[in-house]
This record gives C-alpha cells, sequence and structure tokens, in this order.
C-alpha cells in the first residue's frame, strides 16, 4: 500500500515547477534596482480575518497565536499536537488517518464524524473550508509553518457559516539566508515521517516550499497510511505600497480505516480493528490541489485593498462496510463513495484606518462569493460475492452550493481606555442536486434549497492599565448543513434532506487578558453559547447516517490559560476547559438496527455527545545551552458517546516526556530529540464516534509509545 518514491521525488516537481520561474522574476526586479544593498520595505501583513491595526491582546475575543518553533519533538505532520495547550479547543488525530483529525471549538463540531464542521479553516488566507461548510485540516503542513492562530467563537464578521470559530495555519515568509531543514522521525508503532523545507528570497521573491510523507503501519490493525503533503508560498515584492501571495496546496492519501469498537472490544484487545473492517477492507483516499493568490494595494497612509481568489480539485473514494443486504434496498446508494469536488472563490475587501471624533478608528467592508461543484458517486461494494471491491452504481448526482456574502466591520477607540467593535454579515447559501441515476424504483432525487441569515457581532474592551484588559462581547453564529448531512432523508425516501434548517447560534462571552514586561500571561473566558434548530442524528441505518434538527441547545463554559517565564531557562504552560454542554429541548431518535421511525425519547437537559466536561494541559520545559526537556500532562474528562447517554468513554490522564541534544557542525545545526507518550501506559478511549449505528463508538488511544527524530538545519 506504501508507495517508495523518495520525498525528494515528491518534492521536486513541485519546486521545479514554480520556484524557476518565480526566481527569475525576483532576479529581474532586483536588477533594476537602482542600488545593490537590499531595501526593506513596509511589509503588508495579509490576514484574513484579524483587524489590521490592532493586536490580539486589544481585541475582544478569545484569541491564541501558536508558534510553530523549529524546536518541536513531535512527529510534525499532526496539527493536533500544536493545539493541545489551547483552551476551549479539542483537536485528536484518532490514530485513523481515513477520517482525518477531529478537532471542535467550545463543542462546536464535536458530533462530526469525518472532516471539520462548525469552525472555519484557512490556511495563509486561503479558505480550507469547503463553501458548504465542511473543512479538513490534512494538507495544513505543519513543517512550513510559522504559526497557528485560533479565534474562539463567531466574534468577527469577515468569515461565516460557523459557530466555533476559526483556525488559521500562516506559512512563514521566506527571507535572505533562511536555514534549509531535513527532518526525520521514527516511532514505536511503525510510523515514519520525512520532510524538507526549502525557505529564501531571491531578489524581489521570497519562497517558502515544504514536503512531507507520513507512512505509517498503524497503531491498530487494518490501519496502515500513507500521506504525501506539499505546501509552497511565495511572497513578491511588487512595489513599496502593494504586496502579492501566492500559494499551492497538494496532498496524496491512503488509508486504510480500522472502524471504532464496541466497549467489549476495545477493553479486550484496543489494537484489533472489528471484523468488518478487514471482511470489507474499509479504506479512503484522497487527492487535492489548490492554489490560490492575495493581493493588497495600499492607497495613501489611510486606504488598503484586499483580493483573494483560488481554486482547487478534491476527489475523495472511500470504502464502507455497508452489509450487502441493506443494499438490497433500491434506494441505498451502496457501500463506496466517490466524490469528485471543483471549487473555488473570491473575496474583496476595502479598510480604511483614520480618526473619527478625533480617536482611531478602522472599517472593513467587503464581499466574497465561492462555489463547490460536485459529482456524488455511490456504487456497491462487492461484485459477485466478492466484498471490498468496486461493483455496480447505485447514485449518480451533481451537487451545487453558491454562497454569496457580504460584511462590513468597524473598530473605534472611542476614549482613552474603551475601544469598539462591531460588524455584521449577511450570507446566502443556495444548494442545488441534480439526480442522473432514475429508476423505476429510484424516483428524481434532484431539488434546491437555499438559506440566508444575517449575523451581527459586537465587542467592548476596557484598557485598565498597560498589563490588562477587560471584555465583553455579543455574536451571532450561523451554521447550514453540510452536504454530509443533506446526503440522506430521515424518512429513508430517496433524495437530499431538504427539510433540515440551518443552526443558529447566540454567543456572549466576558475574559480579560494580562500580561507583563517579562511577556507573562493570562487569559480567562466565561462563555454561553444558545442555539436554536440544533443538528443532530435522527437515525442510522445500512450505515447510513440522516440527521435532523432537534430545537435548542446550550453550550457554557469557562476557559483559562497561563503561560510564563521561570527564570532563565524553565518555562511553564497552563491550560484548563469546563464545558457544560446540553440539549435544551427534549426530542425522539432511533436506536434499533433498522429503525425507521425515532421512538426513543432523548430528555431535555441530556448532554451533547462527543464533549469532555474538562479538560487539563501543563507543560514545564527547560532550555539550556544544548539540552532540553520538557514534561507534558493531559487530562480530558468523560465524553458520553451517543444522544440516549447509555453510554459513554471515561475520562483519563496522560503524561509524556521529551528531551532533545543539539550541536553546531560545519554549516549548519543538528538536533536530536526523543519523546516519550503515555508514560504510565494508561489505557483510555482517545476519541468517539458520536452516534455510531452498531455501537461501535470508541477509538482507543496508543499505549506507552516511543519516537526518535533528528532534524538538519543548513545555513547557506
Amino acid at each position: 500500500m506504501t508507495s517508495k518514491q523518495p520525498l525528494l521525488g515528491l518534492l521536486a516537481p513541485h519546486v521545479l515547477l514554480v520556484l524557476p520561474g518565480l526566481l527569475l522574476y525576483g532576479s529581474a526586479v532586483h536588477a533594476q534596482s537602482p542600488a545593490d544593498d537590499p531595501v526593506t520595505l513596509d511589509r503588508i501583513q495579509v490576514r484574513a480575518s484579524r483587524l489590521i491595526g490592532v493586536t490580539d491582546f486589544d481585541t475582544p475575543a478569545s484569541v491564541d497565536t501558536v508558534s510553530l518553533r523549529d524546536d518541536d519533538n513531535s512527529s510534525g505532520v499532526n496539527v493536533s499536537d500544536a493545539l493541545r495547550g489551547i483552551p476551549g479547543v479539542t483537536a485528536r488525530d484518532r490514530q485513523n488517518f481515513a477520517q482525518d483529525t477531529q478537532l471542535s471549538i467550545r463543542g462546536f463540531g464535536a458530533r462530526s464524524t469525518f472532516g471539520v464542521r462548525g469552525v472555519r479553516l484557512f490556511a495563509d488566507g486561503i479558505p480550507a473550508t469547503m463553501p458548504d461548510g465542511q473543512g479538513q485540516l490534512s494538507h495544513f503542513n505543519v513543517l512550513g509553518g510559522d504559526r497557528i492562530e485560533v479565534m474562539r467563537g463567531p466574534f468577527s464578521a469577515l468569515y461565516g457559516n460557523s459557530s466555533g470559530g476559526v483556525v488559521q495555519l500562516w506559512s512563514a515568509e521566506g527571507q535572505v539566508g533562511d536555514p534549509w531543514r531535513i527532518r526525520t522521525t521514527a516511532d514505536s508503532e511503525g510510523a515514519y515521517t520525512q520532510g524538507a523545507q526549502l525557505p529564501g528570497k531571491v531578489g524581489a521573491v521570497g519562497y517558502n516550499v515544504a514536503a512531507t510523507r507520513l507512512q505509517s503501519d498503524g497503531y491498530r490493525d487494518h490501519s496502515e497510511a500513507r500521506r504525501d503533503a506539499f505546501n509552497g508560498r511565495f511572497d513578491l515584492d511588487v512595489g513599496e505600497t502593494r504586496a502579492l501571495t501566492l500559494v499551492f496546496n497538494h496532498l496524496d492519501l491512503d488509508a486504510q480505516d480500522p472502524l471504532g469498537l464496541t466497549r467489549a472490544q476495545a477493553q479486550d484487545n484496543p489494537r484489533q480493528a472489528p471484523p468488518v473492517a478487514t471482511l470489507f477492507n474499509t479504506r479512503k483516499s484522497v487527492q487535492q490541489n489548490q492554489a490560490g493568490l492575495v493581493f493588497e494595494q495600499r492607497v495613501g497612509n489611510a486606504q488598503t485593498w484586499r483580493a483573494m481568489a483560488y481554486a482547487g480539485q478534491r476527489a475523495v473514494e472511500q470504502f464502507l462496510a455497508v452489509p450487502v443486504a441493506a443494499q438490497a434496498n433500491p434506494l441505498n446508494a451502496g457501500g463506496v463513495i466517490d466524490l469528485g469536488s471543483d471549487y473555488g472563490g473570491a473575496d474583496l475587501r476595502w479598510s480604511w484606518r483614520g480618526e473619527l471624533g478625533s480617536r482611531p478608528f478602522e472599517f472593513t467592508m467587503g464581499t466574497n462569493l465561492d462555489r463547490q461543484q460536485q459529482q456524488r458517486l455511490g456504487y456497491e461494494n462487492f461484485v459477485d460475492g466478492m466484498l471490498g471491491i468496486k461493483g455496480a452504481l447505485r447514485r449518480d448526482e451533481r451537487n451545487d452550493v453558491r454562497t454569496f456574502d457580504q460584511f462590513a466591520q468597524a473598530w473605534w477607540q472611542f476614549a482613552p481606555r474603551w475601544s469598539l467593535l462591531a460588524g455584521v454579515r449577511h450570507s446566502d447559501v443556495e444548494f442545488t442536486a441534480r439526480d442522473y441515476f432514475i429508476t423505476a424504483t429510484n424516483p428524481d432525487d434532484g431539488g434546491e434549497i437555499r438559506y440566508g441569515s444575517t449575523t451581527p457581532v459586537a465587542g467592548l474592551i476596557f484598557n485598565a492599565n498597560d498589563t490588562l484588559r477587560l471584555y465583553a462581547s455579543l455574536g451571532r453564529g450561523f451554521e447550514t448543513p453540510t452536504f454530509n448531512e443533506l446526503g440522506y432523508r430521515a424518512d429513508g425516501g430517496g433524495g437530499l434532506a431538504f427539510d433540515l434548517r440551518p443552526a443558529v447560534s447566540r454567543n456572549v462571552e466576558l475574559g480579560m487578558k494580562w500580561r507583563n514586561a517579562r511577556d507573562a500571561r493570562l487569559q480567562a473566558a466565561l462563555f454561553r453559547a444558545d442555539t436554536d434548530d440544533e443538528l443532530a442524528v435522527a437515525r442510522n441505518v445500512g450505515g447510513r447516517s440522516s440527521f435532523q434538527n432537534v430545537g435548542s441547545a446550550r453550550r457554557q463554559g469557562f476557559e483559562a490559560s497561563f503561560d510564563t517565564a521561570l527564570g532563565a531557562d524553565w518555562n511553564l504552560q497552563l491550560a484548563y476547559t469546563f464545558l457544560d454542554a446540553t440539549f435544551q429541548s427534549a426530542f425522539l431518535v432511533c436506536t434499533g438496527a433498522g429503525c425507521s421511525v425515532p421512538t426513543t425519547p432523548v430528555a431535555a437537559g441530556s448532554r451533547i455527545p462527543g464533549i469532555p466536561r474538562q479538560q487539563f494541559f501543563g507543560r514545564l520545559q527547560w532550555r539550556g545551552e544544548a539540552w532540553s526537556a520538557a514534561m507534558e500532562t493531559v487530562g480530558v474528562g468523560d465524553v458520553v458517546v451517543n444522544d440516549i447517554a447509555s453510554e459513554s468513554a471515561p475520562g483519563y490522564f496522560l503524561l509524556n516526556l521529551e528531551a532533545a541534544r543539539q550541536w553546531s557542525v560545519g554549516s549548519g545545526g543538528l538536533r536530536v530529540f526523543a519523546r516519550i507518550d503515555n508514560v504510565l501506559d494508561q489505557s483510555y478511549i482517545g476519541s468517539v464516534i458520536v452516534n455510531e449505528g452498531n455501537g461501535r463508538f470508541y477509538e482507543p488511544g496508543p499505549g506507552r509509545g516511543f519516537l526518535l527524530g533528528a532534524q538538519w538545519n543548513w545555513q547557506r
């Protein structure tokens, strides 16, 4: 299953196609300069959802920035490793590359079986969330990254169709003299990574290209995986008042799917896969290519125009364990999903910075348009009694989603110690389905539906002194169903579930931010989100989930983080989250095999599944001149696995250790590092599959594991 293509073979074609032309352009521009000395330009920062002239510290919202440091001691391929110290965020790699990272913010997105929903994703200002609201973290290349920014809650008008917040990965901007990096790791579960990052600058072109390869035997049976990723960022100096950034992404993934386990199976042997996984050879392949550009033009000292455009293709083929008997139903779409998506969009915005009433003022307005065209094919997963192979066609649809949004946001420091952030966004989302598989027993399933919503936000911040900020925020969130949720009707009939309504949330937050001159930082926030038309599973039949609106839900809690230096060599990081997530309305669900009419009640006040009530993270790190070491602790509370709360995954506490040694060798530096995860060898459930129809809710986490790695930095 794994490819033998070396990492250089993965990296070279992309670099050779893109880099020479840009470098020639950069050299030509540089040659026109009358002087050979480098000129430092007034750089324009490209940010997708942030204020231009306002720092995180002065923003009335929970914002965290994680630096992707050169001294990371993990495998360097999972975004979840970088996000584990942020309160309010749950990120799990699931030990299953066929289902991508599980990500939720303040409980939004926790119910997603695969992919990310309820949270907007961006990579270098380019959307990584599809127009229908479904996103993927798989093409986030950590090796080439500079930082990850996380905004929790819908407290910006500059993005839409989400309630949880925004996660943005920013690649490092190449500079003259940047070292090139080669990195490799191996762990005790048979996972190997190779990576190379080539940043730099030639003339007017700054470049940062990175490629990574992951090959893994998997912690569990039937979980072998290979993932190749390439990211390229090119920053072109096109004038002192202009900035142009080009971004390219490529992903190639093949992974077996070990599925979930029942409680008994997880306790008996957490490494096993259920028999149906091997019987049907459950697996997934993904190929994605995406390109985008961001152009900024400053007009005078007050105005800035920003234009963004992107386009991409994503192909997914997934083999499921849908029983052959279930496919006897003429309305069943089969056990093989084949999705081909062409998508793209554009965003145009204008910003003005000046004064209003002799006080600093900033205003942004704009519009964006996105479109996704998806060919959804379904096939039987058997041929002549042989399972796990693509058989007869059972579904052929062309699905289309278009979004058209307008937004405006203003920030005003109306008094020496007070500032106000206010904005509004109007979103129109249109879904269209055209059915090309029509038989006597399978009628036309086509149709269309349009959703619209206006979402205001407002935040007030008080500058108590140089070190302390107090703030309050109000906001409205808007989430449409994704294609995955619209794909099957709750009544078992054919066609898309056009009866689903978008979930709308009302959010409030009270918080404080403190920092001192030595950069010790403390953040704390109380939050509450009330949602109408909460989306939940209606039934699971024949390996398919259908959804319903279940009334109101509430997510409320407290989160805090603390980061400080302890002397010259030590650093302490702490994060804590308490989250109470409950259904506020009673509703009915299906629980029995083959259930077609929901009859089992879920009482008002029941916990929303997939969300731990408490999370804790602690990290104590020591850095010496050549040596470094760290200790991490991770605590997670119990997690309900289904709507009726008949089962739950118990909480757990993990201890991790790491150490590293670096040497200066010739024209570069060598760093060797080691990490021990789950030092106490605890048995635990790392993630859950919410409302899994066969009772296979549990995805066990690995026992004690070891990782060794080395990184070479070549100072050119």
